[in-house]
C-alpha cells in the first residue's frame, strides 16, 4: 500500500502556499493551497486535515476528498476548500508518479495536444494599456486579460464609463482582429453600472466579461447576461458544483473555478462536467504558482470543454519570486505562440526545486489584499 507518511506546508514568496505529501515508499506529491491574503489560515486547515490522511492509502483520492469535504459538521468556504485543493493536487501527483503517467492520462487521456494561455496586463491609462499589451504580444501571447477599471463608484460617472471604454478600445487597437482581450470587472461594479457599460464594450468584441458582480450577488448575474451579447464569465470565488449551478442556469458562457480554491482536481473535473451540460466552457482562474498552473493544465488536457488557461508569469503580484523559479526544469510550463504543449512527465508533469522551496519558506511572506475607499470614505469593493 502507498501509505501517506508525512505532510508539510511551505509559505513561499510572492504569495503562495505549497503542500508536500510523502508516502512510505518514497513518492512525493506537490499541491498548491494558496488562498491569497489568507494562506496562513489555510496552512492551519491543512494541518488539521492531515490528521485524516496520515497512515492512509494515498491512492484512494476520491475517498479522501469525500472525507475531507464532508467529514465534519462545519464545511465549505474558501479556507477549507483551498486546503482540500492543495492536498488533492498532491495526491493526484502521487498517483501519477505511482502509475508512471501524467495526471491527464488517469483522467481519461488527452483530448488535445496543447492549451492556449493568456496573461494579465495592467495600465490605468490607454497609453499604458497599449504598451503592456504590445509587450504581451511580443512575448507570444494571443490573448490577454485586463481590469476594466480601478475602484468604481456605486453608480458610475460618465467619466468612469468612458474610461473603461477607452482602455478596452486601446486594447483592441493593439490586438487587432486575430487576438483576444478579456475584461475583468473584478466584482467592482454594481449591477446597474455593469448593465450600462457592457453594451458600450460590444463594438470591441471582448473575449468575455469576467466577474461582473461579487459572488454574493451571483443571483443577479442573469440580469447582465440578458443585457449584452458578450460572453459573461465568473467562478474564481465559487468553491463547488452547488455554487456553480445557479450561475450556469443564469446563462454564463465561461466558468472559472480556481484549482487551488475549488477543491482541487477532483472537484474541478466535476464542475467541468456540470458546465458541459449547460454548453459552458472552462477557463480556470490561476494567477498563482507553478503547481496550481500544472494542475490546471492536467485537467485541461483531459477536458473537452476547456477554453483557455490563465497564467501569471510576469504579473505585478509576483514580487520576490516568479512562477518558474521553483521549477527545476522550466521548459514544461513555457509557452510558444500562445500555447503550452501537453505535459508528458508523470504526475502533475513538473519537478519542484525542493531546496529552493525550503529556503523560501524560512523567509515566508505576508501578502495581503489591498483595500480601497471611495472619495466619501466608504469602502470600495475589491
Amino acid at each position: 500500500m502507498t501509505t501517506i507518511e508525512r505532510i508539510e506546508t511551505f509559505l513561499v514568496a510572492p504569495r503562495w502556499l505549497f503542500v508536500r505529501v510523502e508516502t512510505t515508499d518514497g513518492i512525493v506529491g506537490w499541491g498548491e493551497a494558496t488562498c491569497e491574503g489568507r494562506s496562513e489560515t489555510v496552512r492551519t486547515a491543512v494541518e488539521q486535515l492531515s490528521e485524516l490522511l496520515i497512515g492512509r492509502d494515498a491512492l484512494r483520492i476520491e475517498d479522501h476528498w469525500q472525507v475531507m469535504t464532508k467529514g465534519s459538521f462545519y464545511r465549505g468556504g474558501p479556507i477549507l476548500a483551498s486546503a482540500v485543493a492543495g492536498l488533492d493536487q498532491a495526491l493526484w501527483d502521487i498517483a501519477g508518479k505511482h502509475y508512471g503517467a501524467p495526471v491527464h492520462q488517469l483522467l481519461g487521456g488527452p483530448v488535445r495536444d496543447r492549451i492556449r494561455v493568456y496573461g494579465w496586463v495592467g495600465g490605468d491609462e490607454p497609453s499604458e494599456v497599449r504598451d503592456q499589451i504590445s509587450a504581451a504580444v511580443e512575448s507570444g501571447l494571443t490573448a490577454v486579460k485586463m481590469n476594466a477599471s480601478g475602484p468604481m463608484s456605486p453608480m458610475a460617472s460618465v467619466a468612469e464609463l468612458d474610461g473603461v471604454v477607452q482602455r478596452v478600445a486601446a486594447a483592441r487597437e493593439v490586438l487587432g482582429d486575430h487576438r483576444d482581450v478579456a475584461v475583468d470587472f473584478h466584482g467592482r461594479f454594481s449591477l446597474a453600472t455593469a448593465r450600462r457599460v457592457a453594451p458600450l464594450l460590444e463594438p470591441y468584441r471582448p473575449f468575455f466579461l469576467e466577474e461582473p458582480v461579487v459572488p454574493e450577488n451571483s443571483h443577479l448575474i442573469g440580469e447582465l447576461v440578458r443585457a449584452t451579447t458578450t460572453p459573461v464569465s465568473t467562478g474564481e470565488r465559487l468553491y463547488n458544483r452547488q455554487e456553480f449551478l445557479p450561475v450556469l442556469q443564469a446563462g454564463i458562457a465561461v466558468a472559472q473555478p480556481d484549482l487551488s480554491h475549488a477543491g482541487g482536481i477532483t472537484e474541478v473535473r466535476k464542475i467541468a462536467a456540470l458546465a458541459e451540460v449547460y454548453d459552458v466552457q472552462l477557463a480556470p482562474h490561476c494567477p498563482l504558482g507553478p503547481i496550481a498552473l500544472a494542475a490546471c493544465l492536467q485537467v485541461g488536457f483531459a477536458t473537452p470543454n476547456y477554453l483557455i488557461q490563465e497564467q501569471s508569469i510576469g504579473i505585478h503580484y509576483n514580487l520576490g519570486a516568479e512562477v518558474l523559479d521553483y521549477c527545476l526544469d522550466k521548459e514544461p510550463l513555457t509557452f510558444v505562440d500562445g500555447y503550452v504543449e501537453r505535459l508528458t512527465a508523470p504526475g502533475l508533469g513538473i519537478e519542484i526545486d525542493e531546496t529552493a522551496v525550503r529556503v523560501a519558506d524560512k523567509r515566508g511572506h505576508a501578502w495581503r489584499s489591498p483595500t480601497w475607499r471611495h472619495r466619501d470614505g466608504s469602502y470600495a469593493e475589491w
